[in-house]
């Protein structure tokens, strides 16, 4: 019995110190990954072009008459 409990403990020790050595192994090869991504591939800056307003587009006013009539429609039903 007492070799069946010293075999497992040893077995439990090399299985945790695998995962411990595969674990830091991973975390040591994202941290490269993203180093070389970073340096080789740099972020391109991003540029925001401003969306015209409501007020300067040209909405045509039976579609803004549409959109109003069916969201009173929809407000009607869903009291």
């Amino acid at each position: 019995m007492n070799e069946i409990m010293s075999a497992g403990v040893e077995l439990m020790i090399i299985g945790m110190v695998i995962v411990f050595a595969f674990l830091a192994m991973l975390v040591v090869m994202v941290n490269i990954m993203t180093w070389v991504v970073q340096r080789f591939f740099p972020a391109q800056p991003i540029t925001i072009t401003p969306i015209a307003s409501a007020s300067t587009s040209h909405t045509d006013a039976s579609v803004i008459a549409a959109i109003t009539a069916t969201v009173h429609q929809y407000r009607d039903k869903h009291k």
